[in-house]
């Protein structure tokens, strides 16, 4: 008989409690033991997501979600090397990120401990599989990975690597826990708050509102990227446009890439006809406001829902702004808080920009792709973090700890009269 939801996340708990206790060595051969599984099985990863890839391009699916339902040998590759920079990154558990003496003797310490059971919800993306649970592993966690249908054979046949690296560990299989029920199934398991520690969405917005909605437990969301490129006045043209053909076109598919493009007015005569013409020659579709529309008279209108939109295709909203002040209030407005940049020359007008806004990553001079836990340094990322919680930005294996005090003292107590002294 099938285990049920509540019966399966209990053992993802319990297993994490092995997980929790494995040292950093062993944590590291874990990973790499994962790491080599993926790569001697690639043959079959691959040809499991070429069936998940044909099937969805039958239903109908867009450009944008079979980019990023798409394995190809290069990207898998890029999933081992990112599994090994984690296993080879500090061991974030056990951590003493602050120490003082207290007046009474004791010592107080803040130390990183695991968080326990992280439950990751999402949509194709079948690499997100390994990186979780990498990154869960390395932090010394549980986790149950809730994929979509249409990446469930990929999923399994990376979730099957997983599991026989975890015997070859004797560690319990439901360390990492991958779930393929309907949408029941996981309103069960987001209804356990006594279990499962964190819930992280990651998808289109309808599974966001549901997720959010519906969940007993916290929720860190990673919401939609719509992202922007401001250029201001003092902007160097050459590297911005630089900035726009990659934040726009190296993967449009990508929550990092740009969908708006900002002029100040002052630039934007120079500027945007040349932007134009080197996006358009990369097949990108522009529609824009009355002042971008003056300067290149064929562009389309634009609408407050193209403001708006994620588009995860070639197509990018453009607008003509009179300073950085109105950058920032269109950005306020129409921004989810992911990933912002601006092209300046000018640190102060920089500065400003940076302080103003409020969005997990700000980028000053460089691509908003660079929004992404590998490139920042993490190794891979869960997720990144559009809620501000404990984690914000991408989130790599540290987010996946919390911050408890522990105290080592004495004998130290707080009220010395309070004693008990047993007669002489």
């Amino acid at each position: 008989m099938p285990e049920s939801i509540r019966d399966a996340a209990l053992a993802c708990k319990l297993a994490a409690q092995a997980v929790a206790e494995l040292d950093s060595h062993a944590k590291t051969a874990l990973l790499d033991d994962i790491a080599n599984e993926l790569a001697a099985n690639a043959t079959a990863i691959l040809a499991a997501n070429a069936d998940d890839l044909a099937a969805a391009r039958q239903a109908g699916a867009t450009p944008a979600f079979l980019d990023r339902l798409a394995l190809d040998p290069q990207r898998l590759r890029d999933l081992v090397k990112g599994i090994r920079a984690i296993a080879r990154m500090p061991d974030p558990v056990g951590r003493v990120t602050r120490r003082r003496r207290a007046r009474k003797g004791f010592v107080i310490e803040r130390v990183r401990v695991p968080l326990g059971v992280v439950a990751l919800i999402y949509e194709a993306r079948p690499n997100v599989t390994a990186d979780a649970a990498a990154l869960c592993l390395k932090a010394g966690n549980g986790v149950i990975l809730r994929g979509g249908s249409e990446a469930v054979r990929s999923n399994r046949a990376i979730a099957g690597c997983l599991h026989r690296a975890l015997a070859r560990a004797g560690l319990p299989r439901h360390a990492v826990l991958l779930l393929d029920q309907d949408r029941a199934a996981m309103l069960e398991l987001l209804q356990l708050s006594d279990i499962v520690d964190l819930a992280i969405p990651r998808g289109g917005e309808g599974l966001i509102r549901f997720v959010t909605e519906h969940a007993r437990v916290p929720v860190i969301k990673h919401y939609k990227g719509v992202c922007h490129l401001y250029v201001d006045a003092a902007a160097d043209f050459d590297h911005a446009i630089e900035l726009a053909i990659d934040g726009k076109c190296s993967r449009p598919a990508a929550c990092n890439a740009i969908e708006t493009l900002l002029v100040h007015a002052g630039a934007a005569p120079a500027f945007l006809p040349r932007a134009a013409a080197a996006l358009r020659a990369r097949g990108v579709e522009l529609v824009g406001d009355e002042g971008a529309r003056a300067l290149v008279p064929d562009m389309p209108a634009a609408t407050e829902a193209d403001y708006a939109a994620e588009y995860l295709a070639l197509k990018l909203a453009v607008r003509v702004v009179e300073d950085v002040d109105a950058a920032i209030a269109h950005i306020r407005k129409f921004g989810s808080d992911h990933t912002e940049v601006i092209a300046t020359e000018d640190a102060e007008t920089a500065d400003h920009f940076v302080h103003a806004l409020r969005a997990a990553v700000v980028m000053v001079n460089a691509s908003s792709r660079f929004s992404d836990g590998g490139e920042l340094g993490l190794g891979a990322e869960i997720g990144i973090s559009t809620t501000r919680l404990h984690a914000y930005g991408p989130m790599g294996a540290e987010a996946l700890t919390i911050e408890r005090f522990v105290l080592r003292g004495h004998g130290e107590v707080r009220h010395p009269e309070s004693r008990t002294h047993t007669p002489s």
